[in-house]
């Protein structure tokens, strides 16, 4: 039923202690707007400190989360708000907890025959350079619990691996992913529906974190111009994949497709961003979604608090 939670207190959770903080602000922004638009009683509410207190003076009775990052998305701030008793929109503790491990979250899809691009974990630069030297390719060095691409490193030559694992070093464990050469895709899904799928041509071919949230030469085209068997055929897997992890709500499945039409899953994002520049919403839109209806069926799907 649409606006079923009418007349609760509904908190908008931004900003919060991660890297990706001043996205949040921006995502959440956008929401509390929406929300205001749509006639709900709306709060933001920014969670970096005192969050109990917070939650509590702004009498939040049903939490918005347009929070990314650690402390976000990754089932601590879920587990407080359970125990707290206040619903909130998104992904369960759990689920939340394994999407934001990347590593953990490829050893599942590989477990269960889903599609991702080959994988390592190094002990250190002299591994790194070795195996870089064995497969003759590039590969991608990823911090396994950052988002909006921060930390990655793309490793051409032996001899660039000691100072790539200097600069991921700040976002703690990583680990090593094939570099495919190939079309950027994500796929957006809806209470596990899939959205029509997106192409990102960001400029220089790397959709790093400037061109995400910064970059105006970034294209997008929605729907992606795709072999309409082949659309069918990744959006399949992508729900697939996000079911695996017991995902709910708005989620964004990222994946690479190379030259031979072979996809490759990357990552599943539990709180996709909702800014202009975001890429759930430019897909719901492709559906005759807007904006301030997106947010509000986000909003329907949180599950009532569980009690005891």
């Amino acid at each position: 039923m649409r606006g079923r939670w009418r007349g609760r207190r509904v908190g908008v959770l931004m900003g919060g202690r991660s890297r990706e903080r001043e996205v949040s602000l921006a995502s959440g922004a956008a929401v509390l707007a929406a929300l205001e638009r749509k006639g709900y009683d709306a709060v933001g509410v920014d969670p970096a400190e005192g969050v109990v207190e917070r939650l509590r003076e702004a009498r939040v009775e049903v939490a918005f989360l347009a929070l990314h990052g650690r402390f976000g998305e990754d089932g601590r701030i879920q587990g407080l708000l359970e125990w707290l008793g206040i619903p909130y929109t998104g992904s369960g503790v759990e689920a939340s907890a394994v999407a934001m491990d990347k590593l953990l979250t490829k050893l599942l899809w590989r477990a269960h025959d889903l599609p991702t691009a080959d994988f390592w974990v190094v002990s250190g630069a002299a591994e790194l350079a070795e195996l870089v030297r064995r497969l003759g390719a590039p590969v991608v060095v990823k911090p396994v619990y950052e988002g909006s691409s921060l930390g990655v490193e793309v490793v051409r030559r032996p001899e660039e691996a000691e100072a790539a694992l200097e600069r991921v070093r700040p976002y703690g464990r990583c680990f090593v992913e094939r570099f495919v050469r190939g079309r950027e895709l994500t796929c957006g899904l809806l209470n596990g529906d899939p959205l029509p799928l997106v192409e990102v041509v960001a400029p220089g071919g790397l959709y790093d974190f400037h061109a995400k949230y910064h970059g105006a030469a970034t294209e997008y085209r929605v729907p992606a111009e795709l072999d309409r068997r082949l659309a069918r055929e990744i959006q399949g897997a992508c729900a697939r994949a996000a079911a695996l992890l017991g995902c709910r709500g708005g989620v964004r499945v990222d994946l690479l497709l190379d030259t031979a039409e072979n996809f490759y899953l990357l990552e599943v994002n539990t709180l996709p961003g909702m800014t202009d520049h975001s890429l759930l919403p430019k897909a719901a839109a492709a559906m005759g979604i807007g904006f301030d209806d997106l947010v509000e069926i986000l909003l329907d799907a949180a599950p009532e608090a569980r009690e005891g």
